[in-house]
């Protein structure tokens, strides 16, 4: 396939692996970027040695194209962006913060740069920042998600009317069918996260994987906006913050009752009760753990079978 994006990353398919904390170290993001796909080394869980050694490991493992994301609320970015630049890294994405921050800095070492958004107000205002592609991610996402409440449905054709750069779509997204219904709406790539968290080659544990497989409709909810919304999978973690809600917690208590590292505690250490446990919507129609080159394979399948079938429809 060739279209924006693909040319932009110089990928065969435009299918890209979400950089999720915990889970896309090397080994994924090769993975993907060896079948096709562009792989995503999530540093938003690495200290600056750690990132050093994913980056170094994954240009071992594959010489296609792959990329780094790096949440700008990282508390050591500058270590970070040091890191990219001297190991030539050619693809960054940024989200959780101001794209004005460090875009012009990556672009001036030659990175090309994509930043996440929930909203076309900010969608745009990564455009004026000067980014070479958006990532627009829907209300169904996992993880940190945006106050908007956006679902993808709406929020793909929402920021097409008004973007000129290049869209991919994310929130929801897990099947060929759902990539080819997001690039109808106007998407020029899809970008895939709970589906390779459920993968052989993610660094996430193989309790957090299992329940990923075990999730139904409705088991995942958006809590915890006063300090970051971010979508959970429903565990006893997550009925304790529904605890402190009834009893009118505050800010700072909800912050202290999150503590620190529990979402390593849930998703690297497998703790499935006291740990946060970060996924999206479409966990309930994720049914088993495969290897990620497969899922992108199986992803373009489906998605060829549903152009053709959307093609003798028209045909009506």
């Amino acid at each position: 396939m060739k279209n924006r994006i693909t040319e932009l990353f110089n990928i065969q398919y435009p299918i890209i692996q979400g950089g999720m904390i915990w889970a896309s170290g090397w080994r994924l993001a090769s993975a993907v970027s060896n079948a096709g796909g562009l792989g995503i080394i999530g540093a938003g869980s690495m200290y600056p040695d750690v990132l050093l050694e994913h980056i170094q490991k994954c240009k071992q493992a594959t010489e296609k194209p792959f990329a780094v994301n790096i949440p700008m609320l990282y508390p050591d970015i500058e270590q970070l962006m040091n890191i990219i630049v001297s190991q030539k890294v050619k693809i960054v994405f940024t989200s959780a913060g101001n794209p004005k921050t460090w875009t012009a800095f990556l672009k001036q070492n030659g990175i090309t740069v994509v930043h996440v958004v929930s909203s076309v107000k900010f969608a745009l205002k990564a455009q004026d920042a000067g980014v070479d592609a958006v990532v627009a991610e829907g209300f169904e996402a996992g993880g940190h998600n945006g106050r908007e409440e956006t679902t993808t449905l709406v929020l793909i054709p929402a920021v097409k009317e008004r973007l000129e750069i290049p869209l991919i779509a994310a929130g929801g997204i897990a099947s060929g069918k759902a990539m080819l219904a997001t690039m109808i709406l106007g998407a020029d790539a899809v970008q895939v996260g709970s589906r390779f968290v459920a993968s052989i080659e993610a660094s996430s544990h193989d309790n957090f994987k299992e329940s990923i497989i075990d999730a139904k409709e409705g088991d995942t909810h958006l809590t915890l906006k006063e300090l970051a919304p971010v979508r959970l999978l429903k565990n006893k973690f997550y009925q304790s913050v529904q605890e402190a809600y009834a009893k009118g917690a505050s800010a700072e208590e909800l912050k202290q009752l999150l503590g620190r590292a529990r979402a390593k505690k849930g998703m690297f250490e497998g703790d499935l009760d006291e740990g946060e446990l970060e996924i999206g919507q479409v966990s309930a129609l994720i049914h088993d753990i495969k290897p990620a080159g497969e899922i992108v394979r199986e992803m373009m399948e489906e998605y060829k079978l549903a152009v053709l079938a959307t093609e003798k429809l028209h045909h009506f």
